[in-house]
């Protein structure tokens, strides 16, 4: 990739970052290369030299030796881990309670691993004592350690089937509202549930970990991203580009911190401060439309591709400035006018219902492609094995098991195949702890009967695997999905009367964890591949930090939780949208859809076959015209919640791209840091703003904005005019 050689500033500080940026390494060039870049520069799929190359990565790092899977496991990282984990489930924590769109932090993970750890190092080093050096395979530990940790607060479901459950989202639910389908929040039960739920996914593909990274050579893209990060920073061009991005998050941090900081002394009401600035209007206010000054989406939508943020405002237009409006004029004849906007058997259900139906077609549709995908490619492995061929190479054509391996290939085969994870502790480890969460699962639910667990488990591995391969083709993981359809299955089974609701959404969490766990760990061995991290380390680290995550998850949901009083009420700072969501769902499998208003089964039907249609739309047409068609589940995100985040979304992506058309390799070296320094900023300040919360501080003032008929009558109503 060429290099620009006007920075967005000017003079010869911007061009010098622009150079290391763009000339980095061959891996970190390859990271923002389009296809055709990176053939150009011979690379393959593994950001390795071609047949014919000049370039290999690994004999940049040939004269440094791998340390042993115990020297990759080291105190400083862990420690740094559990600094880290706190930091990112703080954030994905707010993500999930307010839209539940939660952008991959992996860039922000490895940047600040990292950081912290040159900053240990060198501390150490100042104190006259000799410091381990610091590698990139520990920086892989470190990462992997991160990531599985701030993974539970999305998987735990503390913002969908685990908040679903509660007393409060089932107040808002039409039915199955007795205790036999409830089960309010308690720091301790969670906890207990996602020791039991959460590690048995690690277990289930460990012996396959070398047929889906080496034989299959499957891409998956994130590892694979994560991996040539990690990579650039540790040669020396990395390390300096590396230093500055840190520099640009550091400032975006304290921006956006102190920018929430300043907010909060604005509101000390409801409807109060810069978060209700209607920006747009009082009407488009009243509807949802408004700029809410939040850093975090402005960071998402930078870190989101355009189509997601141009598909979320196009579904915030379609729903709150064109549909609800309409059905709200129907209020009396599809629905009884007596009753509130507000409750799922008016307005809101069409709301919910809706989003549903379009959710579920675009689950339905693309769980049927990844399952077509996988099944073709085993129809091509038992095919072309008898040819000696192997069916998918990183470029997704076949390739010979004679053909030549390059250097990088060969290396990083070799340590991959070292330090095997015995198969006696796969199996047995996914048996015992099978055995130990049927045994005590009842006992957090009892109406989930050890038999639902049982056939859970046995049918897992076999979806577990299905998930892996399609995210390792595909990118996209179907772990919702899956969940989903566990809320259909076991709570149908149980139905309603013997807490069928309860049922779908506990066995929702059982499935959604393992094949979410299994899938993310097979993304970690594919950057431990690149990065000659040992699979042995690779396996502790997610070991460790799923556990760190199964105590740091639920205590920072029970902080939310204490905190904020209106925590799942919609219209609120923190909505959780996708907790009424779920619960709705498992109402649906288990009691039909005999409560609905009128016309709304059918708006249902129609949105859920327009799912399927857009779907089926983009991946017919060519790719300059499909890149333009909307995704259906992003589309359906602000049906229930609004527009707000929509714009602040947008926007950030706009800043994306005019920063793109002024200087794009400096966009792409920082774009990721400014997007990063912004979401971590404004999450962290979460901390504080509920510390003052618990301690009854409460912020000054008020600011509020009212209609000038309005403030007319509350200036009469005051003596003031």
């Amino acid at each position: 990739m060429a290099p620009h050689t006007t920075g967005v500033g000017g003079g010869s500080g911007a061009e010098e970052e622009v150079s290391e940026a763009a000339a980095a390494s061959p891996a970190l060039r390859h990271r923002h290369a389009g296809k055709g870049e990176a053939e150009a520069e011979g690379l393959d799929g593994n950001g390795d030299a071609g047949a014919d190359g000049q370039a290999s990565l690994e004999r940049v790092f040939a004269d440094k030796a791998v340390p042993s899977w115990r020297e990759q496991l080291t105190l400083r990282a862990f420690v740094v881990s559990a600094l880290l984990a706190v930091m990112f489930n703080v954030i994905v924590m707010k993500l999930n309670l307010t839209t539940g769109i939660v952008p991959s932090l992996n860039v922000s993970a490895g940047l600040l691993g990292f950081f912290f750890v040159r900053m240990w190092t060198a501390a150490v080093e100042r104190m006259g004592f000799l410091c381990h050096p610091f590698t990139r395979q520990e920086n892989t530990i470190i990462q992997t350690c991160v990531v599985s940790a701030y993974g539970i607060a999305f998987s735990g479901g503390f913002g969908s089937y685990l908040f679903g459950m509660s007393d409060k989202i089932a107040k808002q639910a039409t039915e199955a509202k007795d205790a036999n389908n409830i089960k309010d929040p308690h720091l301790g039960w969670m906890i207990g549930f996602l020791f039991l739920v959460s590690f048995i996914g690690l277990f289930a593909l460990v012996p396959l970990r070398k047929i889906m990274i080496v034989d299959y050579k499957l891409t998956y893209p994130s590892g694979t991203a994560t991996a040539y990060l990690i990579n650039g920073f540790h040669t020396p061009e990395g390390a300096k580009l590396a230093k500055k991005q840190v520099k640009t998050l550091g400032k975006y941090f304290m921006f956006s911190f102190f920018w929430g900081f300043f907010q909060w002394f604005y509101t000390a009401g409801d409807e109060c401060g810069f978060k209700n600035f209607p920006t747009l209007g009082l009407e488009a206010y009243n509807n949802r439309f408004f700029f809410d000054f939040s850093p975090t989406y402005v960071g998402v939508g930078m870190i989101c591709p355009y189509i997601v943020n141009v598909s979320v405002l196009l579904g915030g237009i379609l729903s709150w400035g064109v549909m609800w409006p309409l059905i709200a004029k129907k209020k009396g004849s599809w629905y009884l006018a007596s009753v509130d906007d507000s409750s799922l058997h008016g307005l809101q259900a069409y709301m919910v219902f809706i989003s549903i139906a379009l959710i579920l077609g675009d689950g339905l549709y693309n769980f049927i492609k990844v399952l077509i995908r996988t099944i073709a490619g085993f129809i091509s492995m038992v095919q072309q094995n008898s040819k000696g061929m192997l069916p998918v190479s990183d470029n997704g054509s076949s390739m010979s098991a004679t053909e030549a391996l390059s250097f990088d290939d060969e290396r990083r085969t070799e340590i991959f195949l070292r330090d095997q994870v015995p198969k006696s502790v796969a199996y047995g480890g996914y048996v015992v702890v099978a055995a130990i969460s049927i045994g005590t699962l009842p006992q957090i639910f009892p109406q989930l009967k050890w038999y639902y667990i049982l056939v859970a488990y046995v049918v897992a591995p076999v979806l577990a695997f299905c998930n892996a391969y399609g995210s390792g083709l595909t990118d996209w993981s179907l772990a919702s999905t899956y969940g989903k359809l566990a809320i259909f299955v076991f709570g149908a089974w149980a139905g309603l009367s013997h807490g069928g609701v309860l049922v779908g959404l506990a066995a929702c969490g059982v499935m959604m964890s393992i094949v979410s766990t299994a899938s993310d760990l097979m993304q970690d061995f594919k950057t431990g591949y690149l990065t000659l991290a040992s699979p042995r380390s690779m396996f502790v680290s997610q070991v460790i930090g799923t556990g760190m995550g199964c105590v740091i998850g639920p205590c920072v949901f029970w902080l939310f939780y204490k905190a904020f009083g209106d925590i799942g009420e919609s219209g609120t700072e923190y909505p959780a949208p996708y907790a009424i969501v779920y619960r709705n769902m498992a109402i649906l499998g288990v009691d039909g859809f005999g409560s609905l208003p009128e016309n709304c089964l059918t708006l249902c039907y129609i949105f859920f076959a327009a799912a399927i249609a857009i779907n089926l739309a983009r991946d017919l047409t060519p790719h300059r015209v499909s890149r333009f068609i909307p995704l259906p589940m992003a589309m359906a995100i602000p049906f229930y919640i609004g527009s707000y985040f929509a714009i602040d979304m947008f926007l950030g992506s706009m800043i994306l791209f005019v920063w793109e058309r002024l200087n794009k390799a400096k966009a792409d070296a920082f774009g990721p840091a400014v997007a990063s320094g912004l979401i971590c900023g404004d999450g962290i300040w979460t901390l504080p703003q509920s510390i003052l919360a618990l301690a009854k501080v409460q912020p000054p003032i008020c600011m509020k904005f009212l209609s000038r008929s309005t403030n007319a009558k509350v200036d009469s109503f005051l003596g003031l005019s």
